[in-house]
């Protein structure tokens, strides 16, 4: 007969001798025995007793039966395990994709917000600087000092750490010059026009400069070492020391109070427009940069062609402007043909690399 031992006290209630004393089985009450698997080893514990036999368990058997014993309880709190823990991976994969859309959603709002910030910073510096330039016909001056303002701004900025104040090098500065003069040209004749024209037909005409805003970044921004805001605000204080020479020498000193009164002009509203157009003339290119920094050249020229109908839509409504037939016409074919010229661009394949 075989021999089997336990070392647990009577008072265990799952383990149960049959009252037969001519046989050696065992009544197991809430264990279930699992034929025809013997490869399955799953050490499990009750009450401080494993289920798989070994020569340190205290509970052994000779005839090895009891190899195939495993506890029910156990192998179901396995498999409630295994579903917390899928049940964790998908609660925190749904997260992330939440996370993501959250993320997305805040991007998509800050460019859109920078997008009306552009428009609106536009749209007071046209009116504003019309307003101006049509009783101090001197743009040359007016540039310069929309460039000092610009300037002050920057330097307030680095001064109280608002943008991290770049180290330049000599080589960059070489290299920042080309768009510094450009940059300072396209300001002054802005403003000559605007002195000249109606804002509209400036708008018009400034309808190309995606074409050349593309051209240009493609030959100097993509080799640049520094972000965008760094690159403009050193761009305007190159404009500054660039254009007040020029100034001094075709117009000399006129932007004083006492030229002003002299004028017959209301030094306090001529000085105020000057500076909010100042302000806002510094605002919209530093808010147009920032984007360029978040976009491509293409989808910038884009949002710029946009911007140019809103501004001559509000300076027409603003000023009572009278447009005709062949205004609108005109209009309409420049701006239309920027808009296709960036869609075709935009939509041009990339060509296939060997």
């Amino acid at each position: 007969m075989n021999s089997a031992c336990t070392a647990l006290s009577p008072s265990t209630p799952f383990l149960k001798r049959n009252p037969n004393p001519n046989t050696n089985k065992f009544r197991f009450n809430p264990i279930v025995r699992l034929s025809n698997s013997p490869s399955l080893d799953l050490a499990t514990s009750i009450n401080g007793f494993s289920s798989r036999p070994s020569r340190s368990s205290p509970l052994c058997s000779t005839s090895g039966g009891f190899s195939n014993w495993i506890s029910l309880p156990s192998l179901v709190s396995r498999r409630s395990d295994k579903d917390d823990e899928l049940k964790v991976s998908a609660t925190a994969g749904e997260s992330a994709g939440e996370t993501d859309k959250s993320t997305s959603l805040a991007q998509t709002l800050q460019l859109g917000s920078l997008f009306g910030l552009w428009y609106l910073f536009n749209i007071y510096f046209n009116l504003y600087n019309k307003q101006v330039l049509k009783v101090f016909p001197f743009p040359v001056t007016i540039t310069t000092f929309q460039f000092a303002i610009g300037t002050t701004l920057v330097l307030f900025m680095w001064t109280f750490n608002l943008h991290k104040r770049p180290k330049i090098t000599s080589a960059q500065l070489v290299a920042i010059l080309p768009l510094a003069i450009v940059h300072t040209m396209g300001n002054l004749f802005t403003n000559m026009s605007l002195g000249k024209v109606a804002v509209s037909f400036t708008h018009t005409i400034k309808a190309m400069e995606p074409f050349f805003s593309v051209l240009l970044s493609a030959m100097f921004l993509g080799e640049k070492s520094m972000d965008n805001i760094t690159l403009f605000s050193v761009i305007t204080i190159m404009s500054l020391f660039l254009l007040t020479p020029v100034a001094l020498f075709m117009e000399g000193v006129k932007f004083t109070p006492t030229y002003l009164q002299t004028a017959g002009l209301n030094v306090k509203d001529v000085c105020i427009k000057a500076l909010v157009a100042g302000i806002c003339f510094h605002a919209y290119q530093q808010v147009s940069y920032m984007i360029l920094q978040r976009v491509s050249p293409v989808t910038h020229s884009v949002g710029n062609c946009v911007k140019r109908v809103v501004v001559i839509v509000s300076s027409v409504l603003f000023f009572r402007s009278t447009v005709t037939p062949i205004n609108s016409l005109g209009t309409g074919i420049a701006l239309a043909g920027v808009f296709l010229y960036s869609r075709v661009k935009q939509l041009k394949p990339k060509p296939k690399s060997a």
